[in-house]
């Protein structure tokens, strides 16, 4: 039996905002054989509380709003209130009391959320539409193990931490409340004391799945979507598809700045599908990539430092109005891909960092836990809950909104303690090494989850060191990611296309290194924002010479990207050689499609495109070495190269490209089959603002052995351009 000193001690602890558990004080109870039920509504006049004899008063023993009634049988469960409210009209309205309402998350669950199992943990954590005891309402949970008291604050009860303390589930640092009647489009936060400092925080919640617009922080209850997906057909397409040997060509895209309207204003998501979708498919990509359209507070972050891994940002609509544009997408035959950042997030206070007043999320230990180049914490991979959280988050992005994969971001910098660090600036692990063993066993465990989960579904790691076997099975010993971004390759081609071509020569090696190592990883080839930005100029400006050399090396360049081994990414502005970098608060420079030389890039990009696609040999085995086969690496005095590209039945493509401004003719290659081959691309085409050097109509091979085949062709080679041959069927 509760003695009254310490019935006095809970009083005061929840008039102070110190209630550790609410139920221990409020609600019904048994009392000196009475039935006694407690309330606190400080901003009421009168309480009445429904029993068998109808509404009965309820009598205030606090003047600060804490109302009580006995009587000898319990209130029906649950029970109604009746309240006066405060004001100039003194509103009375029916009501439950939240803690009339039993607890109901699972033990189950809440075992497999501690162990880090528990895959879809936004069911159970956050804001829920619930139905407890009958009565609608909003469940509201969440993880903050350090906290002395949590309570939901938000709009519906005048941001008090006082009124809705939350009750804790023992040791799994998990408090749960539901308030009956609660409707979507609330705003509310957790309120958190820590138990240890008395620290009061104000935190949105991590499991929200909306927030409002920025600048503001709250999270919004949720609504049922109520969106009826129209894709089923491209859902079980994928399920069944052979992405090793499919062609994947990806428009890197940020919602923000593709396009806006002319006051500025951001495209919806809507207004995106309504938009974009016909231009992608125009140019023939296969996927977009999104940058990141989780919530973040940030512009200028481009949404790489993410407050809301489970909210779709609200700059550009609502979840469904998201789901529209995706699945839009798929009936376009369009793959979605989202950019995903497990890797670190920020420091704001109303978010992640120190949420229970405690490096939860992160690492206490700076060495460990603070990301030096970005200012920003490094997840806690080593905590079972950290590892529930985020594996969920990519499980809510593939499963509400039937994304077609996540680029995860920044991988590199998990992998490595010591990433960006001098030496004493980092912790080994447990055997002196500098690995984060952690981190890998969570990207093993997120890779695992979706390819069991979303078949057909992709993983794009940005990695950029030589970590071995990034995308093979974890079964094997590798990470798991389906592909990797080949960061290597890109730096050496973007070095030297920046090269004046008469020094090319001396550099002709990085155009062929990445041979030695081109079939070790599943490869995708890019041309990514982060190349720019900050600097480093747009493709075009970073090409030498004067203006036709610079809008021919830019052909080129796409010609060796689309007829190399890997697949392919490009950010948007370079189909059509933006002169700008890249400025997150403006739209692409559209106007500078009206000059002919600009929209003959475009127009390059386009029939590349369509050409990759079209051609089995192009893609079929970009991550096989029988693929490709060189026909001259060592032409280094005229910068040229040439190679074949093979498809699974033998069937070919030769690609020769020339990077010096100087025509070459009669250049004669090799061929592995006699006949007649016919020129179906050429990147110095009038049509893309070339000067029209090339191969018209049929050309006969013969019988002369050169570069170790027996038959050879001699073809008109045009400056800075790349072309590309087939042979020619009987």
């Amino acid at each position: 039996m509760i003695t009254l000193h310490k019935t006095n001690a809970l009083q005061n602890a929840l008039l102070n905002a110190q209630l550790h558990d609410p139920f221990a004080y409020l609600g019904l109870h048994k009392e000196l054989g009475q039935s006694l039920v407690r309330v606190f509504r400080p901003y009421d006049v009168n309480v009445w509380i429904k029993t068998a004899i109808g509404f009965e008063p309820m009598r205030r023993i606090h003047p600060q709003g804490v109302f009580e009634w006995r009587g000898e049988s319990p209130p029906d469960m649950p029970y109604r209130l009746r309240v006066e409210e405060k004001g100039a009209t003194h509103t009375v309205y029916e009501t439950h009391d939240p803690y009339a309402f039993p607890l109901q998350i699972s033990d189950h669950d809440l075992y497999l959320f501690n162990e880090g199992k528990l895959r879809q943990a936004y069911r159970m954590l956050g804001a829920q539409q619930a139905r407890n005891a009958g009565v609608d309402g909003m469940r509201f949970s969440v993880w903050a193990p350090n906290a002395g008291r949590v309570s939901v604050v938000g709009n519906f009860n005048r941001w008090d931490g006082r009124i809705h303390p939350m009750a804790v589930h023992h040791a799994s640092g998990v408090w749960e409340l539901f308030i009956p009647g609660l409707l979507p489009d609330s705003l509310y936060k957790y309120e958190i004391r820590n138990r240890d400092s008395g620290e009061i925080v104000l935190k949105t919640d991590p499991y929200a799945n909306r927030y409002e617009l920025r600048p503001n922080t709250a999270a919004l209850t949720p609504a049922k979507s109520a969106y009826d997906w129209g894709d089923a057909t491209w859902i079980t397409n994928r399920n069944h598809w052979d992405w090793l040997h499919a062609p994947l060509n990806i428009l890197e895209m940020h919602a923000g700045s593709w396009k806006r309207h002319p006051d500025g204003r951001f495209y919806t998501y809507r207004e995106l599908a309504q938009h974009l979708l016909p231009y992608v498919q125009e140019m023939g990509y296969t996927h977009i990539e999104l940058m990141p359209v989780s919530e973040h507070p940030l512009d200028e972050s481009w949404g790489y430092q993410t407050t809301g891994y489970f909210a779709v940002t609200s700059r550009y609509g609502s979840p469904d109005d998201f789901r529209f544009f995706v699945d839009a997408c798929h009936q376009a035959n369009i793959g979605v891909i989202l950019d995903w950042v497990p890797a670190h997030f920020p420091q704001d206070a109303f978010a992640l960092a120190r949420f229970d007043g405690t490096a939860l999320y992160e690492h206490e230990d700076p060495r460990l836990g603070f990301h030096q180049d970005w200012g920003t914490y490094i997840f806690n991979y080593g905590r079972n809950e950290v590892k529930s959280f985020l594996i969920s988050s990519a499980h809510y992005w593939l499963s509400e909104f039937h994304l077609d994969g996540l680029r995860v971001d920044a991988v590199a910098s998990m992998l490595y303690l010591d990433y960006s660090r001098k030496e004493g600036e980092w912790l080994s692990n447990k055997y002196g090494g500098r690995e984060n063993l952690e981190a890998i066993d969570f990207l093993r465990e997120l890779n695992i989850m979706v390819h069991e989960e979303f078949p057909g579904a992709l993983t794009l790691a940005e990695e950029s060191t030589a970590w071995p076997a990034v995308s093979r099975p974890t079964y094997v010993g590798g990470l798991g990611f389906s592909m990797k971004w080949n960061m290597g390759w890109m730096h050496d081609t973007l070095s030297y296309m920046q090269q004046d071509p008469v020094h090319r020569r001396y550099h002709h090696d990085k155009l062929t290194f990445s041979q030695l190592y081109a079939y070790t990883e599943n490869f995708v080839l890019p041309f990514s924002h982060d190349e720019v930005v900050h600097g480093k100029g747009s493709l075009f400006n970073k090409m030498p010479g004067d203006a036709w050399q610079k809008f021919a090396n830019v052909r080129l360049l796409f010609v060796f990207q689309t007829t190399w081994p890997g697949k392919k990414l490009n950010f948007m502005g370079n189909e059509f050689a933006q002169k700008m970098e890249w400025r997150v608060s403006h739209e692409l420079d559209w106007p500078l499609l009206q000059q002919q030389q600009h929209a003959g890039v475009q127009a390059a990009h386009r029939d590349l495109n369509q050409c990759y696609k079209n051609t089995p040999a192009l893609h079929q085995l970009d991550f096989a070495a029988e693929g490709f086969g060189w026909i001259d690496c060592q032409d280094a005095d005229q910068s040229v190269i040439s190679y074949l590209r093979r498809a699974k039945d033998g069937t070919f493509v030769v690609v020769i490209l020339n990077f010096t401004p100087v025509p070459r003719s009669a250049y004669r290659i090799g061929v592995p089959a006699g006949g007649i081959y016919r020129e179906i691309f050429n990147s110095d085409s009038t049509y893309y603002g070339g000067s029209n050097l090339g191969n018209l109509g049929n050309i006969a091979s013969v019988p002369m052995p050169w570069m170790g085949f027996s038959d050879s062709i001699a073809i008109t080679l045009p400056p800075l351009a790349g072309v590309i041959f087939s042979l020619q069927q009987p």
